[in-house]
């Protein structure tokens, strides 16, 4: 029998994950940059920082960012910092009109693995609103005579395929309309646009209330 817990959680979590945020602007941003490798790897990264949220909490050590103004604070300022760095960073490419990478992810090398995966990890890891969703949200969805850490595990891992799909199909429709963005006018005003939405969402990450 399916646990009724289990089928809300998913409907919640889809939504969640459907919801545009940082880590959607993210992925247009690096599926625009490097193609879909670039975007899938940052997919990747996006999603693994569900688990990293999902131990933090089922160990309690979210509640003390929860429940902590100071701590909560200083996640939340570095949250904002890096959202705006990534977007002046994107602002800096389209003022200086770098030439747009090579069709079919030939330029792709220019950016390693390792900077797409862990762009889309940090986003993740150090959104607030994941922290309390996976603090004050997930726990509801598990029953007094549940094993805490294995129902974590599977709850994130059902929110782990669903960012996969979801991201990852944006990523992949993304790269394949990269031909129109490379030319140098779309792509400036594309570097320009992420890196504006970017920005805005730090700020408004920054000024946001616990």
């Amino acid at each position: 029998m399916i646990d009724p817990q289990v089928l809300a959680f998913t409907l919640v979590a889809a939504l969640m994950t459907m919801s545009p945020g940082p880590d959607t602007m993210l992925v247009v941003r690096n599926a625009l940059r490097g193609g879909g490798r670039d975007g899938l790897l940052t997919v990747a990264g996006i999603c693994s920082g569900l688990f990293v949220h999902a131990l933090l909490s089922a160990l309690g050590v979210s509640a003390v960012l929860m429940y902590s103004a100071t701590a909560f604070t200083v996640m939340k300022v570095a949250g904002a910092c890096y959202l705006v760095w990534l977007g002046i960073r994107s602002l800096r490419a389209a003022a200086a009109g770098a030439p747009a990478p090579a069709a079919h992810g030939a330029g792709a090398a220019a950016v390693s693995r390792a900077q797409s995966f862990r762009e889309g990890l940090l986003t993740n890891v150090l959104n607030p609103k994941v922290v309390v969703f996976y603090l004050a949200l997930v726990p509801q969805f598990i029953g007094p005579g549940d094993a805490v850490m294995l129902k974590y595990l599977l709850l994130t891992a059902i929110h782990y395929v669903q960012g996969m799909l979801w991201l990852g199909g944006v990523a992949l429709v993304v790269a394949q309309s990269r031909t129109v963005f490379l030319r140098p006018a779309w792509r400036r005003w594309t570097d320009a646009a992420c890196g504006t939405i970017l920005v805005a969402l730090g700020l408004r990450l920054a000024v946001q209330r616990p």
